[in-house]
Parts: structure tokens; C-alpha cells; sequence
């Protein structure tokens, strides 16, 4: 039987709680095909929802009404329907999931050759949030690598209480909480597996928008366990596009972007809790400026990793915490280069990246040399990994490395205005969401 592509029905049927699990149901329906997905969230230890009061437990639904719409992405994208059905979506939240399923998937689109233009039609009247009275506490999300632990050091300078949060299995996170030495939190996730049995049979796969989906997942386990603050560590750099493509901006990171934080902090504010924040706290730096701030910090050096490919949900992983090929491997090496002694960052990695010819395809690109785009992950700017490299370039311990040699050789008269890395490591003027309070200890004592 032929899958029916751009047909039919993608319905966001449910989202019901049962003791600790919340059970999101989706379901795509066609003349003649119809399939059902229920994925399961677990909230190990969250309270009883009879210990909760009935606003709360309203508040709680509303979340987990959003988590339905920003999960369903992954399915949503299996057979990309005609039509998105579902209960309780006010005018707000449809004009939020238009743009998660739009710009949040922009990627998949682009990597599919096909054109997305979800329509929901709006359901409900929307609800205006109440004020929970929610523990002056946050929850932290973690992800294992630099930036997440420099979060978590600006808030114990703060004094803000915090729990480090994870989202599915990993060790490697977990390790990275215990050595932050916060509370330890981990919420399991499993994607129904008809999903994978129906791209084996020929459905289209990509690239979802998974910051969008884990801050709807925080933001059900804030108001379960009660938290008033949902922090991530999404920097200035995510903002910008991957490529632009016929006019359009394709941003792998869009849903790490201040334009989905602005929305969906917005939507928690207005209709789910009034008291309910949701923040990036190092949204007004680049990655180099949060790359020297990590380097000030030796505790994590054996425990971190920003190599994706430790996070697949399927599939073999690397044996080591670094691949050492891939391009957050690229760039977390290079971005780190100028501000750690290079014997230190020869220790964390294992082996030296530059000094390595056949990986100057993946440096090229995360410099956008020779007409390269940059590459589809969380990577930082082709400006900053320009000026990281222009640096080296003057640095006697890195002169001799091969793909320094190279970069000099081939690459480096020609780059004309090119910001410094002096200049990208600032804090930048843009508006952050960021307490006024918290802005300013992330000045004077994190990126001094």
C-alpha cells in the first residue's frame, strides 16, 4: 500500500493524564489509511494531581494541550496532511503552532523539497492565565554541554534555587548534572514506535523543532512539581538562518531563536500562568563569548559533551564523548580554541581536530568558505568561527596544525571586514527576556 502524502487529516486527539504519565494521542487519517500514535511522557515523583488545587490542575492541562501541539510535530511530518484538527486551540496558540509547524520544520521542508502551509482552525475561546502562586525556583534544562553549565553556574551565583532537568535517557547528562551538584530531575519520553515502522515504510523523516517540544515539556513538569521559572541557554547565534533559500530563511534553530521564545513565553503568560516565566538566559551572547566563559571553569572538562551523536534515539552511539568528525564536534573544538590552553582542550577531545586534513570540508563549511553554507546543527555563526580561526592564525601553538596552515594559505587575505573575536565575545544590546536582576550578575561576574 502507497502512503498518502499531503492528504487527509493529522488530528491532535488527546492529552490525559494517568498517575505520573501524561499520554499524548495523535492521529492521520485518509480515505483509506488511518494511524494512531500515542507517545508517553513520565514525570517520575511529580505530586499526585489530587494534591493539586483546581487552577492548577486547569494551568496543567492548558500546558499539556500546548506539549500536544508541539510534540505532534514529529508525526505531523510523517505524511505532512492536508488538514491539522484539534480540540481547545484559541486564536494564540494556533498562531503559535502555525509558526512551530511552518519555521520549526522549515528544515525538513527545505531537506524534502515540499512547501508547508499548516491550518488550524481555532476551537476554542481562550483562557486567561491565573496567578499560581509557584515556588521562586527554577528549572534548568540540560543538554551536557557548555552551554546549559554555564547556566547553571550563572544561577549559583544568583542564589537562585535550581534543579538540573533532562529529557530522556542519557548518562552523559546526567553525569553532567551530578557534577553541576543541583537536584537532579529526568523526565522520560518515548516516541510511539509506529512512528519509525512507518518511515521504514517510505515516510517522510527530518529535523523537528525538539527545543519547542522539551520547553512544552518543562513547562507541564514546572507547573507539576512547581517551579516559576523554566530556564534554557539558547544563545544570541541561534537566532541566525541556516541558508536562505528563494528568499525564505531556513534556521535549523528556529525553535532556539528569540522570535519562538518571545511566543511561547508569551502564550505561558497570558493563558497558562501568570506567574510562570520562561527565559534563555544567555540569549544576549554569542557562542564565543559563552565559549570563554565556560573556559574559566575546569570542573566539567571530563564529563561534557556537545556531540550529537551521543543523542540519537536510534542507532549505534560513539564510544567516546566526542566523535570528533561531526559538526558540533567542529565547532565546540574551534569556538574553545582561543580560550583554552591547548593541552587542555587536546585532553578533552582526545586528539587535535586542525591538525587533521581530511576534515577541512567540515571547517570550510562552518566558515561558509568557497560558497559552503553552514552546516544543518546547533552551530554558532560563519563569523565567529572566521574570527576564532583568524585568531589561531596568530597564535604560535596552533601555527603549525594543518588546517591552520591551510586556512592562512588559501582562505585568509581574502576574508575582508570580519569582526574580531574580541568584538563577538561582547554582550550584545539586543532585548533578552532575562530578569533584570539575573542580567546583571551574568554581566559583572559571568561574562566580566
Amino acid at each position: 500500500m502507497s502512503l498518502p502524502f499531503f492528504q487527509g487529516e493529522f488530528h491532535c486527539v488527546s492529552a490525559e493524564f494517568t498517575g505520573d504519565t501524561l499520554a499524548l494521542n495523535w492521529r492521520i487519517d485518509s480515505a483509506e489509511f488511518s494511524q494512531s500514535f500515542t507517545e508517553r511522557v513520565r514525570y517520575k515523583g511529580a505530586p499526585a494531581l489530587s494534591e493539586l488545587t483546581p487552577h492548577r490542575l486547569s494551568a496543567l492541562q492548558r500546558a499539556a494541550n500546548v506539549l500536544l501541539l508541539m510534540a505532534g510535530t514529529s508525526y505531523y511530518k510523517a505524511l505532512v496532511p492536508k488538514t491539522i484538527v484539534a480540540n481547545h486551540v484559541d486564536a494564540d496558540l494556533a498562531a503559535l503552532a502555525g509558526d512551530v509547524y511552518r519555521l520549526g520544520l522549515g528544515e525538513f521542508a527545505y531537506q524534502n523539497r515540499i512547501q508547508l502551509d499548516p491550518q488550524f482552525a481555532i476551537t476554542a475561546t481562550a483562557a486567561d492565565a491565573d496567578t499560581l502562586m509557584l515556588e521562586s525556583r527554577a528549572l534548568v534544562a540540560m543538554g551536557g554541554g557548555k552551554d546549559s553549565l554555564v547556566s547553571v553556574e550563572a544561577l549559583k551565583a544568583a542564589g537562585i534555587a535550581a534543579c538540573a532537568v533532562w529529557i530522556g535517557q542519557s548518562e552523559l547528562i546526567e553525569a553532567t548534572g551530578k557534577a553541576a551538584g543541583l537536584p537532579l530531575l529526568n523526565i522520560e519520553r518515548k516516541v510511539d514506535p509506529a512512528l519509525f515502522a512507518l518511515n521504514q515504510q517510505g515516510a517522510l523523516n527530518g529535523h523537528v523543532p525538539v527545543t519547542a517540544i522539551n520547553s512544552a515539556i518543562l513547562a507541564v513538569a514546572a507547573l507539576w512539581y512547581g517551579y516559576d521559572q523554566i530556564v534554557f541557554s539558547n544563545e544570541a547565534s541561534a537566532n541566525s538562518a541556516t541558508l536562505n533559500s528563494d528568499g525564505v530563511d531556513v534556521n535549523h534553530q528556529w525553535s532556539k531563536s528569540f522570535a519562538f521564545e518571545q511566543k511561547f513565553a508569551s502564550y505561558l503568560r497570558e493563558h497558562v500562568a501568570r506567574d510562570l516565566r520562561y527565559y534563555s538566559l544567555l540569549r544576549g551572547y554569542r557562542e564565543l563569548a559563552i565559549a570563554k566563559a565556560f573556559a574559566v571553569e575546569t570542573r566539567y572538562d571530563a564529563v561534557f559533551s556537545s556531540c550529537n551523536r551521543n543523542f540519537k534515539i536510534l542507532g549505534a552511539k560513539p564510544t567516546q564523548r566526542w566523535c570528533g568528525v561531526c559538526p558540533k564536534c567542529h565547532f565546540v573544538f574551534l569556538a574553545l580554541a582561543p580560550f583554552l590552553a591547548k593541552p587542555r582542550l587536546l585532553s578533552i577531545f582526545g586528539r587535535n581536530l586542525l591538525d587533521d586534513s581530511e576534515q577541512a570540508a567540515g571547517f570550510d563549511a562552518l566558515m561558509e568558505l568557497d560558497g559552503a553554507h553552514k552546516p544543518f546543527e546547533c552551530v554558532g555563526e560563519a563569523q565567529e568561527s572566521r574570527a576564532a580561526m583568524l585568531h589561531l592564525a596568530t597564535r604560535a601553538d596552533w601555527q603549525e596544525d594543518a588546517l591552520v596552515q591551510r586556512f592562512v594559505a588559501h582562505h585568509a587575505k581574502h576574508l575582508q571586514n570580519t569582526a574580531t573575536l574580541a568584538e563577538l565575545a561582547k554582550e550584545l544590546p539586543d532585548p533578552t527576556l532575562v530578569p533584570t536582576e539575573l542580567a546583571a550578575i551574568l554581566r559583572s561576574r559571568v561574562f566580566a
